[in-house]
């Protein structure tokens, strides 16, 4: 499994940006009600995942030394739980940068109407917290990512993966 490259993240959010600037433009008046409080779940995720995370880096790291923990020694990792925490740390960083492509087109919309139209001041504060909030999922996802990754193994002499010059 290769991990997720940023580069295809930007894409995708620019692009979802760009369509959904789009939507709003042409049927702003026709959309729902757009409250402030829509974004929240993607910080609710974002959390769970930095602290999944967090956990997750302490009992590898635990593991990895062979070190009693803090509280005594630690449960080993299951290899599957890591990769289907590696699956949903990618799976995450997409959705995070669909959602912040979404408010962002939405903001796009919404920033240069302020003063016109009545809506507009209230559906820009919601579009810039939907696009904090979806970057933070894309950061906490990486970091998932990251944290799931195998360190490279090193030899008796000290060069890694046992790759010999």
């Amino acid at each position: 499994m290769s991990p997720v490259r940023r580069r295809d993240l930007v894409v995708l959010a620019v692009g979802i940006a760009v369509a959904s600037w789009l939507v709003v433009r042409a049927a702003y008046g026709s959309l729902p009600v757009r409250s402030w409080w829509l974004p929240l779940p993607l910080g609710v995720l974002a959390l769970a995942l930095a602290l999944g995370a967090r956990a997750l880096r302490a009992r590898l790291a635990v593991q990895r030394d062979r070190r009693p923990g803090p509280r005594g020694s630690v449960r080993p990792v299951e290899p599957m739980l890591v990769a289907r925490l590696a699956v949903l740390a990618q799976a995450s960083a997409y959705v995070g940068a669909v959602f912040a492509g979404v408010w962002g087109g939405l903001l796009l919309h919404a920033l240069p109407s302020i003063g016109q139209l009545r809506a507009a001041g209230g559906d820009a504060v919601t579009g810039a917290i939907g696009v904090v909030l979806g970057a933070a999922l894309v950061a906490a996802a990486l970091w998932l990512e990251h944290v799931c990754k195998i360190p490279p193994e090193h030899d008796d002499e000290g060069t890694p993966g046992g790759a010999r010059a």
